[in-house]
């Protein structure tokens, strides 16, 4: 039974799901036995000598320092016990389908950020109590009739949710509640911040911002002279204040293909005939979804895991292979630099319906 909805203009109250090791517990749904085990999605790792990379991993494998984008390799070293799986992403799309059911049917403003994340605005519950129910019943619901695990957070604004949600995992639930949101924020690091990387990281420390409670309290034309405009936005989100609202998200989803090389190469018409062969097999799945795309994106990752990705958006939408493959060679010569290929990839994004399945095939 739903609560009563009260009708109130504050204070906002915004949820927001993550999955919880997402492909490797949709794995563990389907192979009860992984349970309790390292898995690692991903490459073969070919006893220690594959060539790709890390899409994900179970918490079991976390403890061995394996993570997201490692060198399949080093996984290998650090747990070749793991248990190593390839990606099933229609299998994921699938579930990710099912967990986005279960928030939509409660009617709140809503908006999906990637195949596992989410956003509710349950502001119209009126209290924190109540979205804390709300929470540990969507959190069980998705336990129950999925068999896999959540974490949530409930706050005042998006930022802070999102944080949240990344404090207790796996399986947890964080609530912030306003006269609280500057005490949970101020001790943490500065990279808790989404898009605070380890650049801005670096150039933080620098300056001897160490923590949220730092960049809350520096000057503003010192972090302008530095960030510039953008500082005015990360200083408000460390203050606590962020006014960006949940809104359903539409189109912009993408249909992707890259493979890893066996072996480094700078032999341009091996590379020009794999860009044919992952330019066919994007332009397969396109039409498998009846999409039409406007923006081709090229991904070059050289030796040393240096990588460059370029794009080009046309002036109309289009289903053409043929167009696929001009803009991906065309692309490729902008950016390829004679330099020995460990990975090539391509997307295709800018659809023109709103219902695209966002998939990313092979590592």
């Amino acid at each position: 039974m739903e609560p009563d909805i009260v009708q109130v203009t504050s204070p906002r109250i915004i949820l927001h799901l993550d999955m919880d090791s997402f492909y490797a517990s949709v794995e563990m749904g389907e192979r009860p036995e992984l349970r309790g085990k390292p898995v690692v999605i991903g490459a073969d790792p070919k006893q220690g000598k594959g060539r790709g990379v890390v899409a994900t991993c179970s918490y079991e494998a976390r403890a061995f320092g394996i993570r997201s984008a490692m060198p399949i390799s080093q996984a290998f070293v650090l747990c070749p016990h793991a248990v190593f799986l390839p990606p099933d992403f229609p299998r994921y799309v699938k579930a990710s389908a099912d967990v986005m059911a279960i928030l939509k049917v409660h009617g709140f403003p809503f908006e999906q950020v990637s195949i596992d994340e989410a956003f509710l605005d349950v502001s119209r519950l009126g209290t924190f109590s109540a979205a804390t129910d709300l929470a540990v019943r969507i959190r069980d619901t998705i336990l129950t009739q999925l068999g896999l695990t959540c974490s949530i957070g409930v706050a005042p604004t998006k930022v802070v949710a999102k944080i949240a949600s990344d404090i207790h995992k796996p399986g947890g639930l964080t609530v912030v509640e306003p006269e609280n949101l500057f005490s949970f924020l101020a001790p943490m690091p500065v990279r808790k911040i989404p898009g605070i990387g380890k650049k801005s990281e670096a150039e933080l420390f620098e300056m001897g911002i160490r923590t949220i409670r730092d960049l809350a309290a520096c000057n503003i034309q010192v972090l302008i002279a530095r960030f510039g405009r953008s500082a005015i936005a990360l200083q408000e989100i460390a203050a606590g204040i962020d006014r960006s609202e949940v809104k359903e998200r539409e189109g912009v989803k993408s249909v992707s293909r890259e493979t890893t090389f066996i072996n480094d190469t700078d032999d341009e018409h091996l590379i020009a005939a794999t860009m044919d062969a992952l330019a066919e097999e994007v332009c397969r799945n396109l039409s498998d979804e009846s999409l039409h795309y406007r923006t081709v994106t090229v991904k070059v990752r050289y030796q040393g895991f240096v990588t460059r990705t370029k794009a080009l958006t046309l002036p109309h939408y289009t289903g053409d292979p043929a167009t696929v493959r001009t803009c991906a060679h065309s692309l490729l010569r902008d950016i390829f630099d004679g330099r020995k290929i460990r990975l090539l990839g391509i997307r295709l994004s800018s659809f023109d319906t709103c219902d695209a399945r966002q998939m990313t095939l092979g590592v």
